[in-house]
């Protein structure tokens, strides 16, 4: 048996009332695991399991300095994530955001039939940044909606990749010729700001931007400058480098940029499979027995 502390609010103030000699830590984001925690924690500290897939919230090197063992909860969030992606994608190139403000704006036209016109995902190249579990479910649903070829690119080329039809090839590639751009890497060194200035000028100027990855892979405000001049059609982010995002953000303005609030594993089920595997990471760590994802 063992003694479970349930805090009320997710802040490090309370967390630091509360964290004295526990054993083990069951996290979630975007609260920041930091060393003034740990410190606080004490050494009867052994695991952490956090919350989600992505773990740049936690100071990695601090916990391996203390020997003390990280899970994580991939996999079980990729179809929820992966769904949030095409529907953003969607979104952005039939332009539901830009819809609704012209109907709450009484700007409703019955009779040009070139008004509102969007992108077709049909017959679409489509480009994900990021075959990893999540890019792979996006892949599989794209074949649904008929479009003419997947392409992707990462560090190297993936069996995955071929069991789907998808073409591997340079991020530079995959930029120029992609209808959709669809980004699905985690936060490193490497992707960090990868989306810039440069990235967005080279898109075609009727491409759609999708990030459900991390905000700080993208330079917002080289995003929010290619939307303004229509350098690129519409984009849709489930992930900001400010959140939450102040209701009077510049972003939240933009007619062609569809936004939700990090919901990409907001579903029922799927956050309770997150819960199970992150208490199950955290029940083999205290046994001492590898955990069931295991990042440190």
């Amino acid at each position: 048996s063992c003694q479970v502390i349930q805090l009320e609010k997710a802040t490090e103030e309370e967390v630091l009332k509360h964290i004295a000699e526990v054993d083990a830590l069951f996290w979630a984001p975007p609260l920041k695991l930091t060393k003034t925690v740990l410190d606080a924690a004490g050494c009867n500290m052994k695991t952490v399991a956090t919350l989600s897939a992505g773990y740049n919230h936690i100071d990695i090197d601090e916990l391996k300095k203390r020997g003390i063992k990280l899970g994580n909860t991939p996999r079980v969030l990729d179809a929820a994530v992966a769904d949030l992606g095409v529907v953003l994608a969607l979104a952005a190139a039939r332009r539901l955001h830009e819809g609704r403000l012209k109907i709450e704006n009484n700007e409703w036209k019955t009779v040009d039939y070139q008004w509102m016109l969007g992108q077709d995902i049909c017959n679409s190249t489509v480009g994900i940044i990021g075959l990893g579990g999540i890019g792979q479910a996006v892949a599989k649903r794209l074949k649904g909606f008929d479009v003419k070829q997947i392409l992707y690119t990462g560090h190297r080329e993936k069996p995955e990749g071929k069991e789907l039809g998808a073409k591997f090839v340079s991020l530079d590639t995959l930029v120029r010729d992609s209808d959709f751009v669809i980004v699905s890497v985690p936060l490193t060194k490497e992707t960090e700001g990868m989306c810039n200035e440069e990235f967005f000028s080279k898109m075609k100027k009727t491409a759609v931007f999708v990030n459900i990855s991390r905000g700080q892979v993208v330079d917002q405000p080289a995003l929010i400058k290619a939307l303004k001049n229509n350098i690129i059609f519409a984009a849709g982010l489930d992930v900001m480098t400010q959140e939450p995002l102040p209701a009077d953000h510049e972003m939240v303005k933009l007619p062609n940029l569809v936004l939700t609030p990090h919901i990409g594993s907001a579903t029922n089920n799927t956050r309770n499979a997150m819960s199970l595997l992150a208490a199950k990471n955290i029940l083999k760590g205290l046994a001492g027995e590898e955990m069931i994802y295991s990042v440190v």
